[in-house]
């Protein structure tokens, strides 16, 4: 392997490793905040972190108003989907949310088919039973005939956070937008914390967040900086220097992060059953993807 490919890898592989933890850097929080608290927040210092960066590499902030209407859009999508994921949190395990979220190109695939008329071949559909039979047997516990939407709410919020996201993905992916990735995501954030903050801004909330600890400050400023920052500007930049489909690769090591961090970190107990579920979900998924 080139030197070369080495050092465009690191970048896919320390997204992955920031994004794993990201879960569970949100999960302690809950302890302390609001869900809307906990985005709203990450929003803001994503921000302020992607406007240095941009100053700094001498970005253009010139506006474009029809690719500002579609980054609205997506603004939308996120901010709904980061909504019902961290609300799920409140109710699941980290290690869950990890295993669930993989199933999202499991979503992206049916909906490409469904509204762009993207064809799936036997072995796709193969795919999709083995990742939803994965998913079911994680959210029951192994007793596929318990599952219950009122029971189980938090792997539901989880589950349909994926969905929301597969839809993010397909709009990002139909529309064409003509700022640099750095810009998009900058943007894309700054209309997040618009959105989310009439919401979100009053008196307790504002309260909440200055009597964090100094840990639960860490695992903001973590998400913030690392997670919504950093992580995607790697991102972004190896998706221009990779192909997409190597880069891609790189997010099925991501629920394998979470489970391994949240066993460190959050003592969660990682049961054999759960491993095997998590594992038939990613080989599920690894089928719909083979072209």
């Amino acid at each position: 392997m080139s030197n070369l490919r080495i050092k465009s890898y690191w970048k896919p592989l320390a997204s992955v490793v920031i994004w794993g933890a990201s879960f569970i850097a949100t999960k302690y929080l809950l302890d302390s905040l609001k869900p809307l608290t906990i985005i709203l927040a990450r929003q803001i210092l994503a921000v302020l972190l992607l406007t240095l960066i941009a100053i700094k590499r001498g970005r253009s902030f010139r506006i474009n108003l029809h690719d500002h209407s579609w980054i609205f859009v997506l603004a939308l999508i996120a901010s709904f989907h980061l909504w019902i994921q961290v609300t799920g949190m409140q109710f699941t395990s980290a290690s869950n949310t990890g295993w669930i979220i993989g199933i999202t190109p499991v979503f992206m695939a049916l909906l490409g088919m469904i509204f762009f008329r993207e064809s799936l071949t036997a072995g796709q559909w193969s795919g999709i039973l083995i990742a939803f039979s994965g998913l079911l047997l994680l959210i029951s516990n192994g007793k596929i005939s318990s599952v219950s939407l009122i029971e189980n709410k938090g792997d539901f919020l989880i589950l349909a956070s994926a969905f929301t996201w597969s839809v993010y993905s397909l709009v990002g992916k139909k529309i064409t937008l003509n700022y640099p990735a750095l810009m998009t995501i900058l943007y894309l954030f700054l209309f997040m914390s618009l959105i989310l903050a009439p919401f979100t801004l009053n008196e307790d909330n504002l309260n909440s967040i200055l009597r964090l600890s100094a840990e639960s400050i860490a695992a903001l400023l973590f998400l913030g900086f690392f997670c919504s920052g950093i992580a995607y500007v790697l991102w972004a930049e190896a998706m221009n220097e990779m192909p997409s489909s190597h880069v891609g690769a790189f997010l099925y090591l991501e629920p394998f992060v979470t489970v391994f961090t949240a066993w460190i970190l959050l003592s969660e107990r990682i049961s054999l059953l759960t491993l095997i579920s998590g594992v038939v979900i990613i080989i599920g998924v690894i089928i719909v993807n083979r072209k």
